[in-house]
């Protein structure tokens, strides 16, 4: 079983891979996890719907009108620590 750590980074990388297939990044490698995706032009309000599509596929959980919030999803770190919470 993997570590919770182990978990945050396999669920960033993954959150990373569909950033960088479905949104314009220069360099993906290079984006940082903290990063806002928001204040950097990366998505905007419609690919905010494309992210959400995406974590209740990949990660199985329902995100809940309550929970768009920047803190759960205007960053890949973010995005990871909300989906961890939410599968716990």
């Amino acid at each position: 079983m993997l570590s919770t750590k182990d978990r945050a980074e396999t669920c960033k990388d993954q959150i990373r891979a569909f950033l960088a297939s479905n949104f314009y990044i220069a360099d993906a490698d290079a984006l940082e996890s903290n990063t806002s995706l928001l204040d950097q032009g990366i998505v905007d309000s419609t690919g905010v719907l494309e992210v959400i599509g995406f974590i209740e596929e990949t990660f199985g959980i329902t995100v809940e009108d309550s929970e768009l919030l920047p803190e759960n999803l205007d960053s890949i770190q973010g995005i990871a620590q909300y989906v961890l919470r939410k599968q716990n």
